[in-house]
């Protein structure tokens, strides 16, 4: 399974995971033709990046939605831990009040 950290590092190209053959070749090839696209398509704020610095512009701009796209379905769970800096605990629903996404592990490096 893979978790919201693992899906960032997957999207800005920062993986380690190396379990399949060939599968995340496969996957990263896909990827740069995508970040290519977007890139293409928004050339007046992205020409002047690096296909790295769209992938983590794109990460950052689009982060809150993927985190809302996972748990869609956990709306009246509970995170469990400190997260928010509004309060000690997201009480209500798998966010921090202020709708923020209430982990920072998307942002932490991998290690084996």
């Amino acid at each position: 399974a893979r978790s919201f950290a693992d899906i960032g590092d997957i999207i800005r190209g920062r993986d380690l995971y190396l379990r399949d053959k060939g599968g995340k070749t496969k996957l990263e090839n896909k990827l740069k033709d995508i970040f290519k696209m977007i890139q293409g398509k928004n050339q007046s704020k992205l020409s002047q990046l690096t296909l790295d610095q769209v992938r983590e512009y794109w990460w950052d701009a689009n982060r809150h939605t993927v985190w809302k796209a996972i748990t869609c379905n956990a709306g009246s769970y509970k995170y469990s831990r400190p997260t928010c800096s509004e309060q000690p605990l997201s009480q209500d629903k798998c966010q921090c009040i202020n709708g923020g996404v209430p982990t920072n592990f998307d942002y932490v490096p991998q290690y084996l």
